[in-house]
């Protein structure tokens, strides 16, 4: 079947081939200018995007948009490959080949002899066979982990390696004490007009913060997008509280915004 008649394919289990006509299509003479201008770099913010926007139907639970997300993603997958195959570089079926090898080679438990009974097991076996395969066995332990990750995320995953090793806490009640040891650090900072000391100590202290969230198995990203959500809602229900009382937001002073807050955060919606 020819790209041009692919393009119609309604046939089930062909429709990653289908996709991958469309974009070849678009990027061809003839076809999409916009398509047609695009680079590695210049989709970096699509990539990101649309990973979050699928998080986000996970988190909400929302199926028919996870679909749609999932497709939106997939489409930078194919899009990165179209660009990489112009170029001589490589292609989508490489792509699927150098993932499917991977999971082959560090999945020995399943398709090998190896044993890994445990979920921790499995991760620690993983990640020997990555340091193995990168060659990274003589560099430093944390080498690399995490890096292009957003700051919480990969304060989450530098730490769960740690712990890998028994770096860390037995119980939750050192990880509290940690944090409010970090409080008091940064009052300290503060109080001395420390500029540079606030800045560390704040950010020690938000490292202690997602290392709780690690302990109790909690994504920091996901908490604290739930955070502003429920900041999002209140501060709402307090701009319409304030409306109802004849007060625009530019105008209301900060006892009456303290006012309508407290009033919002009652409020059953903003819970």
């Amino acid at each position: 079947m020819t790209d041009a008649e692919m393009i119609d394919c309604p046939e089930k289990g062909r429709q990653v081939e289908r996709l991958r006509a469309i974009m070849h299509r678009l990027r061809a003479p003839g076809g999409c200018p916009w398509d047609a201008e695009q680079t590695h770099g210049s989709l970096v913010s699509n990539l990101i995007e649309e990973a979050y926007e699928t998080v986000d139907a996970i988190q909400r639970n929302d199926l028919p948009h996870l679909q749609e997300e999932l497709g939106d993603l997939l489409l930078q997958v194919v899009f990165h490959s179209e660009l990489a195959e112009e170029s001589g570089n490589f292609d989508m079926d490489d792509v699927a080949r150098g993932i499917s090898d991977k999971l082959v080679r560090r999945h020995p438990h399943v398709f090998a002899t190896s044993q890994a009974a445990t979920s921790d097991a499995v991760l620690q076996q993983w990640d020997e066979i990555k340091r193995s395969e990168k060659g990274t066995e003589a560099e430093a332990y944390l080498h690399g982990t995490g890096k292009g990750l957003p700051a919480l995320l990969r304060a989450s995953k530098l730490q769960k390696k740690a712990a890998k090793i028994g770096f860390d806490w037995p119980t939750q009640t050192g990880v509290l004490a940690k944090i409010r040891e970090e409080v008091l650090e940064v009052e300290a900072a503060v109080d001395a007009q420390d500029l540079p000391a606030v800045d560390e100590e704040i950010g020690d202290l938000l490292f202690s913060v997602v290392n709780l969230l690690r302990f109790r198995k909690m994504d920091p990203e996901v908490v604290l997008a739930a955070a502003n959500d429920k900041f999002e809602r209140r501060f709402g229900e307090m701009e319409k509280r304030l409306k109802a009382a004849g007060i625009s937001l530019e105008d209301a002073t900060a006892d009456q915004m303290d006012d309508a807050w407290e009033e919002a955060k009652k409020s059953k919606i903003c819970v």
